[in-house]
């Protein structure tokens, strides 16, 4: 199960013997002194005792939770989370809103650049804020419970569950698309496959951190895998003269049609401060959060950019726009009898986007918790089948 862990706690300068006496003192701090407790360093870790017979070292100890991720399980979480379906789908929404491939190539470059701005501006509240839960936490800091509570209620039952079953219902389609080449695939089935999907997420993240770093880990490599074979791929067409479609010609005039394409290119980009909502459980956050967040980015951008430019080769722009997914029409252009692999790389990114949310969502109920100073300290896992439910509820809506 996932580890807790206890530490000594003070509010205000004054040593707290009890979460509810800790939840009376806070409560008459001011809002600087708040901060102050809420960023102070942890330290003296002790394991919460799981025997019966077992003996609390000392006394005033609230939960809290081990650093255990290194600075590569930071990058694949950030990596993970961010490369789902956008990838492969945005492409086209992007170019309807440009009207050429030049310029869309511009709106992904600078939609990068813009979420870069907001990762780092979330990577000065993480290490000046210490806590999991980062938005809940960053708010109950600034404006008080109120506002955090508000922002907490939207994220745990509207936000979070509509966009986990979405990307769980991405993947079930992807996942069958080789067994239904030339039909669509039985909406009973997509659901029934998101539902277990979400099942055995739940599971994994329930049962141990690490496994769920691990599928972390092996997902994101396989979703880097799939993009590099994209893009090598176009290099080789590139190095065959394959750049007709690279002009800004039929580029849209109208400039705020341009700035609708920014929506579909950050969506692709979001994602990036999930990394602040496990910060308690990085080593050494003040430095690999700022670490993890420019090279998880820098490589994103990167690598999307490269992907549009290998799609723009071999696709005219009027087979982007005709596409619902760009990488499988793009597959199925140039691999042949091997064009199953990118749907079975689309469904296993987005399974890993997946799980990147569930890891995370879990340690926004959990700070919720600790914010308000409850009797019971629950730990992250305790959460996730409130998740589950939703997230099955939303997948069994009509549409």
């Amino acid at each position: 199960m996932l580890a807790t862990w206890h530490r000594r706690v003070k509010c205000g300068g004054r040593s707290v013997g009890s979460p509810s006496l800790c939840g009376a003192v806070v409560l008459s701090c001011n809002r600087s002194s708040l901060a102050e407790t809420m960023t102070e360093e942890k330290r003296d870790y002790q394991e919460v005792p799981t025997k019966e017979g077992d003996e609390v070292k000392a006394e005033g100890e609230v939960v809290g939770l081990k650093p255990k991720m290194t600075l590569f399980n930071g990058i694949t979480v950030i990596v993970g989370s961010i490369i789902g379906s956008g990838i492969f789908i945005s492409p086209s929404v992007v170019l309807q809103n440009t009207g050429s491939v030049g310029m869309s190539l511009v709106v992904w470059i600078i939609s990068g650049l813009f979420s870069m701005v907001g990762a780092y501006c979330y990577a000065e509240l993480g290490c000046m804020i210490q806590k999991t839960g980062a938005d809940y936490a960053y708010i109950m800091v600034t404006f008080g419970p109120l506002l955090a509570f508000m922002r907490l209620w939207v994220e745990c039952i509207i936000v979070r569950p509509c966009s986990q079953t979405i990307v769980a219902l991405t993947f079930s389609i992807y996942i069958m698309k080789p067994f239904f080449p030339d039909c669509e695939t039985p909406d009973s089935a997509e659901r029934l496959l998101a539902a277990v999907c979400i099942l055995v997420l739940t599971f994994v993240n329930c049962w141990n951190v690490k496994w769920a770093t691990r599928v972390q880990d092996i997902f994101t490599g396989a979703k880097l895998f799939a993009l590099a074979v994209i893009i090598i791929t176009g290099f080789v067409q590139l190095g065959r003269g394959q750049t007709q479609y690279f002009t800004f010609d039929n580029t849209e005039p109208d400039f705020t049609k341009v700035a609708l394409s920014f929506y579909s290119g950050l969506f692709a980009y979001n994602g990036w401060n999930y990394l602040n909502f496990v910060i308690e459980e990085l080593k050494e956050p003040v430095k690999n959060l700022p670490k993890a967040i420019y090279i998880s980015i820098s490589l994103v951008t990167i690598v999307y950019v490269l992907a549009n430019v290998a799609f723009y080769t071999t696709l005219s722009p009027y087979e982007v726009l005709g596409s619902e997914a760009v990488a499988v029409t793009f597959a199925s252009r140039l691999y042949g009898s091997m064009a199953w692999i990118m749907p079975f790389f689309v469904a296993c990114s987005t399974f890993g986007a997946v799980n990147g949310v569930l890891l995370t969502s879990s340690r926004y109920r959990y700070y919720s918790h600790y914010a308000t100073e409850l009797h019971f300290q629950p730990a992250p896992a305790s959460s996730l089948p409130l998740d589950f439910v939703a997230d099955i509820y939303d997948c069994f809506s009509p549409p």
